[in-house]
């Protein structure tokens, strides 16, 4: 019975991570994103001594940053390609960390294993958040941080996901939005009495592509998994080529016929576990 119990959860695993396996998602995170990995490690504080678990991990934005920094690191991710180059990058930096395909909705590790548990747009993707967020709480240990980067539900992030929703598969029964990741209320819900305490700073990134808003566009079908499955299975490609780049151009403050230049408010969390 534990064996068919694995068997459908590793099954499992490999259908939520198809989508991200397409397109080059290091790429997409080392020219978008990767500047937010050292802040979400200055908020956890981390450094020697500390055992770290970085869930949804992707390439390492954070785990890679939490090593440097002299923390013991494990990084967890659905995707056994980008765990894979991940890897392959922390080694060519003489980094030692420990790589492990998992859902964060089931976490593979013991209870209060890691002093700081993190993820950076990633768990929010994870369709149940409550189990989520109860396995981000036992994982750590008592009196350890919990850190988060999340999209806020008001911001451009809302407003990309709209453009994309119509022409995406429904999604599973009961999936809850990654953008409610970013509602203080949302989340003192699922943490609960849980913490002792829960913070979240508002703040904003910018994405930056040397194409303007047609070239952001571009670069998402170029790099980025789920809306490269997106456009394969949409039944009308035009409509959404056309909806994701008035997308791109409402939100781009990026000067005229020059570089796009969109703004994507997030909240910085950290929790302490109680």
């Amino acid at each position: 019975m534990q064996a068919m119990a694995q068997t459908a959860a590793r099954a499992r695993i490999e259908e939520m991570s198809s989508p991200w396996a397409l397109g080059d998602y290091d790429r997409f995170a080392r020219e978008l994103i990767w500047s937010l990995g050292p802040e979400l490690v200055e908020a956890c504080a981390i450094g020697p001594g500390r055992r770290v678990l970085d869930v949804a991990t992707g390439t390492g934005n954070v785990a890679i940053r939490a090593a440097q920094a002299g923390a013991e690191v494990v990084a967890a991710d659905l995707t056994r390609e980008s765990l894979a180059t991940g890897e392959r990058n922390a080694r060519e930096l003489g980094l030692a960390i420990d790589w492990v395909q998992a859902d964060a909705q089931a976490l593979p590790f013991g209870d209060a294993e890691f002093d700081v548990v993190t993820s950076s747009f990633g768990a929010i993707f994870a369709p149940d958040h409550r189990a989520v967020a109860g396995e981000l709480l036992r994982v750590c240990r008592p009196g350890g941080t919990i850190g988060m980067a999340n999209f806020t539900p008001e911001g451009t992030a809302a407003d990309f996901f709209g453009a994309l929703a119509p022409h995406a598969p429904a999604p599973d029964p009961g999936a809850q939005p990654p953008v409610l990741w970013g509602s203080e209320e949302h989340v003192r819900d699922l943490f609960g009495d849980r913490v002792a305490s829960l913070e979240m700073v508002p703040r904003t990134y910018v994405e930056r592509h040397p194409g303007g808003p047609r070239g952001y566009c571009d670069f998402f079908y170029e790099t980025f998994g789920p809306v490269i499955a997106i456009r394969a299975g949409a039944e009308d490609p035009d409509a959404l080529d056309r909806d994701f780049l008035a997308f791109a151009e409402r939100a781009n403050q990026g000067p005229p016929g020059g570089p796009a230049e969109i703004p994507y408010e997030y909240v910085l969390v950290v929790a302490r576990r109680r």
